[in-house]
Parts: C-alpha cells; structure tokens; sequence
C-alpha cells in the first residue's frame, strides 16, 4: 500500500488493488509526483473497461488520458 501527504500533512494510505495488476505494475517506484499525476485516469481506466492510458512524459511534466487506441488494462508511455 502506498503512502501520500494528506491535505493536513499526516498523510493517508491509498490501496491500489482496485487497480488491474498491469496498472499496478506501471506505478511501481515512481515518484510522488509522477503516481498522483497517473493513478485517477488509471482509476477511470479501471472503472470503465473500455480504454488503456497513454501517458506522456515531457521534460518538465507528466500527462495521462484515456486512449481508445489503447487496449484496457495497458498502458502506453511516450516521451518527447
């Protein structure tokens, strides 16, 4: 389970195994930043079974959407 600052700073515990394995997996030891940016469409991927995620990844910033063109349950990173 992972670990992230609450609004008050204590922090809370999000339980990931709502999420498919492969999803699970594509968070594995990422930052912070980077999961909290990725989960909730991960979350909406997950909840609809009808789409993967595309992840994009600039140089100073990290995008996620669903993408038809990507099967549920995957997802497909890109970089530029």
């Amino acid at each position: 389970m992972a670990r992230f600052p609450g609004p008050d700073g204590a922090g809370y515990a999000v339980a990931m195994n709502t999420l498919p394995a492969a999803y699970e997996r594509y968070l594995e030891g990422r930052d912070e930043n980077f999961v909290l940016t990725v989960r909730p469409i991960l979350l909406q991927s997950a909840a609809d079974k009808l789409h993967g995620v595309r992840v994009v990844v600039l140089p100073h910033e990290v995008q996620a959407f669903l993408d038809e063109k990507v099967a549920y349950g995957e997802v497909f990173e890109e970089g530029f």
